[in-house]
């Protein structure tokens, strides 16, 4: 059966590392006749939260940027894909800035498989296993929400590095076990 895959690039640089690796997957989800679409978040327009609070009285941000779509989309996906280079042990700001943005309507995101992706310099998944809790602690607080598998790109600095890794085989397969 087809799912709808939705997968979210934290990467701030086209074609980085976490990037590529997001566009194997795609290309393995794709081989297995899921419909999948890429959000590159750098592109997008989110603002922080502001903690005003104002979409716990009806479930809207006041806010009038990209964060509704993208939202919505995360919504209508059956699986979601969470890529993000590792800086400083944790996720990158963009990331994290969509995660915080989920909190006017995260009771929706539910019943969803997730998968994450992380790449980083270091050669030590774990090391690289912070970042990951970062998306644990988000996907904890969403109902149903099952963890379906985790890609670690390790050692890869320099932009194009990741492509010599076994992450590379890995973000594919994984793909196609959607």
């Amino acid at each position: 059966m087809s799912k709808k895959v939705l997968i979210l690039s934290g990467s701030p640089r086209r074609n980085g590392n976490s990037d590529i690796l997001c566009d194997e997957f795609k290309k393995g989800a794709e081989a297995s006749g899921n419909e999948v679409e890429k959000i590159f978040i750098r592109d997008k327009n989110i603002n922080h939260c502001t903690g005003c609070y104002a979409c716990s009285k009806g479930g809207k941000c006041v806010q009038k940027d990209d964060m509704a779509e993208v939202l919505q989309k995360m919504i209508d996906a059956d699986v979601i894909v969470m890529s993000t280079p590792v800086y400083f042990y944790t996720m990158d700001g963009q990331m994290k800035t969509l995660i915080d943005r989920t909190v006017a309507r995260y009771t929706e995101i539910a019943n969803k498989e997730f998968y994450f992706i992380a790449t980083a310099a270091v050669n030590n998944e774990k090391l690289m296993e912070r970042t990951i809790d970062g998306f644990r602690g988000f996907t904890d607080c969403l109902d149903g929400a099952k963890e379906k598998g985790v890609i670690y790109g390790k050692g890869a600095w320099e932009v194009g590095e990741i492509k010599v890794t076994k992450a590379m085989k890995e973000a594919y397969e994984m793909g196609k076990t959607v």
